[in-house]
């Protein structure tokens, strides 16, 4: 098990995930029609060469799901209960075919639950860089984990 469980988190806990992953153009076609996105900006490689980014952008959601997974293997993985929430999702920067992009995640909040013993809510910062060195996503994610089991 790779996951932390919900007592070994402090906050102020940072990880650089090892996990990278350069995005194709088979990943944004795929996620976006999967998902029903007909946006031109994402499918259509002449309507977005004639945008103001001059080539097709990669699906937002799609970016925002590949930092959430590059980060499970070192937060959640076998400890999780359930995600609870994403909260202040942003996007300042595009993503394009071809970048490589690694995450990182900061813990920013932890509380032990209310109405389930042994459990408790993490959240993270969740960050996502290019190749450049440039913030393509951040969010908050909350999740309920569960606690080391008694030995």
């Amino acid at each position: 098990m790779a996951g932390r469980w919900f007592d070994e988190w402090q906050v102020g806990d940072t990880i650089a995930h090892d996990l990278r992953r350069t995005v194709t153009e088979t990943d944004n076609l795929l996620f976006s029609t999967m998902t029903h996105n007909p946006q031109p900006l994402h499918l259509d490689a002449e309507a977005a060469a004639a945008s103001e980014f001059g080539r097709i952008l990669v699906n937002g959601t799609f970016t925002f799901a590949l930092m959430v997974g590059l980060s499970v293997g070192d937060t959640t993985l076998g400890t999780l209960v359930a995600n609870l929430g994403y909260d202040k999702v942003v996007m300042p920067a595009p993503v394009f075919i071809g970048d490589t992009l690694r995450a990182s995640s900061e813990v920013v909040e932890i509380r032990p639950s209310r109405s389930r013993p042994g459990q408790g809510i993490v959240t993270w910062r969740h960050r996502l860089h290019n190749q450049r060195d440039e913030l393509v996503c951040e969010c908050l994610r909350s999740a309920l984990l569960r606690a080391r089991p008694a030995a």
